[in-house]
């Protein structure tokens, strides 16, 4: 017999072994544990929007199917078409003038352009800064490039918020990206213009390039305008932002995205992208074009639609014990669970007893504990359904 260690097989690599288990997916066997009981679930758990895709998106993206010339390999950098369609979005709504040919990198959904640049960037032991708690794919990247996470955590006390004050200096000397996500996904936070400044401040200080997840940048309440991490002069030196089709336009089955911003790292990103995919579907891009060029009478109703939601969803909750302020932005209401449950257990017991699933906040990461996400994915009558069911099982906070 070989002197050398027998292998095993199936044994997952380290790397596999380094992440927990996606919180959507242990939700998932909640939800169907209860429909086996005869529950109908209500599921507010993934942040999937149910409004359809907008009409005139989806004919552009069937006519685009008939066309032929759509049905080969796309490129590796996208419809030209594509490219200039999101530049002329990003000066409209930002007054950002982007170079479509080098400062523009079309994605298969924002989540996969986020865990492949880790890889671009990440060796083992690099070090990545990521506010917490966070979506996972901003931690998950760089866990499977086998680099180190900078935890720095977002307190109700400071507006859910980072202080970057609290950054270890050698961590902050250390470390060669900050992901940070603001409209927030799982906290609704948003962030004021000189929050913005000072992250950019704090990355040029440290030589750190900074990853802005701007995932809910339209979906905005009570007059309130997310600030885009490229409005800041300078920030285009040292970073990039990733957008998505999913949320404001309803295209999350599609999975289109895209990032923008400093050149060189954009292009380290498609050189990882060259080797392990080919891209947005050609009809896909089509689709995504028609969306970026609607007009902004589309955008207002469908924020009025989430507005509804919100104002729903946080009123019945605070009817019920709870003392939630309106989220300014996003498609989510972040709220504590009662005094004396672990998030998860709570969770749990609510699906159980009132068949509604939300997302406990150790989905993502160990300080959501004490907190769950609400997404506002269903209809309005829907939601106060949730509130009553809810009413009718006994479920109250209790600080």
């Amino acid at each position: 017999m070989s002197k050398t260690a027998a292998k095993t097989m199936f044994q997952e690599a380290d790397r596999l072994k380094a992440i927990p288990p996606y919180a959507t997916a242990q939700l998932e066997v909640l939800r169907l544990q209860a429909e086996a009981k005869g529950i109908q679930v209500i599921d507010l758990g993934i942040g999937s929007p149910d409004l359809p895709t907008p009409a005139p998106v989806v004919e552009a993206g069937v006519e685009a199917l008939r066309n032929p010339a759509n049905h080969g390999y796309p490129t590796f950098k996208g419809k030209k078409a594509f490219r200039e369609a999101i530049a002329r979005w990003y000066s409209r709504h930002y007054g950002v003038e982007l170079d479509p040919e080098t400062e523009i990198l079309p994605l298969i959904g924002s989540k996969e352009g986020l865990a492949k640049l880790a890889l671009a960037f990440i060796n083992p032991g690099d070090k990545t800064i990521v506010p917490q708690p966070a979506y996972p794919v901003h931690t998950r990247g760089t866990v499977l490039a086998g680099g180190e996470v900078v935890e720095v955590p977002c307190l109700p006390h400071h507006d859910f918020l980072p202080d970057w004050n609290t950054v270890h200096p050698d961590d902050a000397e250390a470390a060669k990206l900050l992901f940070f996500n603001f409209p927030s996904n799982p906290t609704a936070a948003v962030a004021p213009r000189s929050f913005y400044e000072d992250t950019l401040d704090f990355a040029k200080r440290h030589d750190i390039m900074l990853v802005h997840d701007l995932a809910y940048s339209e979906i905005a309440f009570d007059g309130f305008r997310p600030t885009s991490l490229l409005e800041i002069p300078g920030a285009k030196d040292i970073g990039i932002e990733f957008h998505t089709m999913s949320k404001t336009y309803s295209m999350a089955g599609w999975r289109c995205g895209f990032v923008v911003g400093n050149a060189k790292m954009i292009q380290a990103l498609y050189r990882i992208k060259t080797n392990m995919d080919y891209g947005v579907p050609n009809h896909v891009q089509d689709a995504a074009i028609a969306a970026l060029d609607l007009p902004q009478s589309y955008i207002d109703e469908v924020v009025e639609v989430y507005r509804e939601r919100r104002d729903v969803m946080v009123e019945g909750l605070n009817s019920l014990g709870w003392n939630v302020e309106k989220p300014k932005a996003s498609m989510y209401v972040w709220a504590p669970v009662p005094k004396g449950y672990a998030a998860y257990d709570w969770v749990a017991e609510v699906i159980d007893r009132a068949g509604v699933v939300f997302t406990p906040g150790t989905g993502f990461g160990a300080m959501g504990e004490g907190y769950f996400r609400v997404s506002l994915v269903r209809p309005v009558e829907t939601l106060k359904l949730v509130i009553e069911r809810l009413r009718e099982a006994g479920i109250r906070y209790q600080d």
